[in-house]
């Protein structure tokens, strides 16, 4: 437990000691926010300004929880994790580290930017739904973090690495709902949505932070917080279903990755960055 969270805390300080980037995560958001709600507004949206800002915060959840990626293959080709791994540490306990410190950090930034969204009209009707919403955090946190781990576990090289995230992450960001609405999407488009977990993540974060879980399936649809299929309505809760799947196999698939990874790999030639050998 103790290394676990030594982990934690070192990559906590990282990102306190990070001022641009604590400065960013309060800016860009509400960038974001006023450029697209304009565009929420003609999908027939009520309250867009509050429909973006809840969109927003889960999107930087996701994307700061697959940084875990980008520090993991850092660590890894600065030498941190073979000094690391050299000591008696079981990998399953660097893996918990690396994946509650990326949690962490992705639920403060989310917090910081619905403190924030509280000054511009965002407001609860109950105490439970900010309790709610940091634990749904929590959860997209996770889930993310064990993919980013399991991504970063699975590439041969630092330069494949950046390649497979771009791919990755780029569909997942664009197809989810929060950038675009989903209406105006292609049908083609629309249906590679479904298949995109943040589709569902941001419709359950969406609707627990307005607090809409109780609204009838046709208002949640018209919302684009539940999807129909061929007849079939893909609830919040169904959501939340799926995603859990989702993370609970990818939690166990970055573990086994993790574990399993040869870092004795790694090339580490003077004056270039280390790379793991083809």
């Amino acid at each position: 437990m103790r290394i676990v969270l030594a982990l934690w805390l070192r990559n906590i300080k990282l990102f306190v000691r990070n001022r641009v980037q604590l400065v960013l995560i309060l800016v860009m958001p509400f960038f974001y926010l006023y450029l697209l709600s304009t565009i929420f507004k003609s999908a027939y949206i009520s309250n867009s300004v509050n429909y973006v800002l809840a969109g927003i915060v889960i999107i930087v959840v996701f994307q700061t929880s697959l940084n875990i990626a980008t520090s993991t293959i850092e660590d890894i080709v600065s030498g941190y994790m073979k000094e690391v791994l050299v000591s008696p540490v079981k990998r399953i306990q660097i893996a918990a580290g690396q994946i509650l410190s990326s949690t962490t950090v992705a639920t403060i930034q989310g917090m910081l930017i619905l403190i924030v969204g509280y000054f511009i009209g965002l407001k609860y009707t109950s105490i439970l739904t900010p309790i709610a919403v940091m634990a749904s955090m929590i959860f997209v946190g996770l889930v993310f973090s064990s993919f980013g781990l399991f991504l970063a576990a699975s590439v041969k090289s630092s330069q494949t690495f950046q390649i497979i995230s771009v791919a990755v992450t780029t569909p997942i960001t664009f197809l989810c709902g929060v950038y675009v609405p989903l209406s105006l999407l292609p049908n083609g488009l629309q249906y590679i949505a479904l298949i995109n977990p943040m589709t569902y993540a941001a419709a359950f974060f969406r609707t627990l932070t307005l607090e809409k879980m109780s609204l009838p399936a046709d208002e949640l649809i018209a919302e684009q917080l539940a999807f129909k299929v061929s007849g079939f309505v893909i609830t919040p809760q169904i959501s939340f279903v799926i995603i859990l799947i989702f993370g609970t196999l990818f939690l166990i698939l970055s573990s086994a990755a993790f574990t399993k990874v040869d870092f004795s790999m790694m090339n580490r030639s003077g004056g270039h960055k280390d790379i793991f050998q083809q």
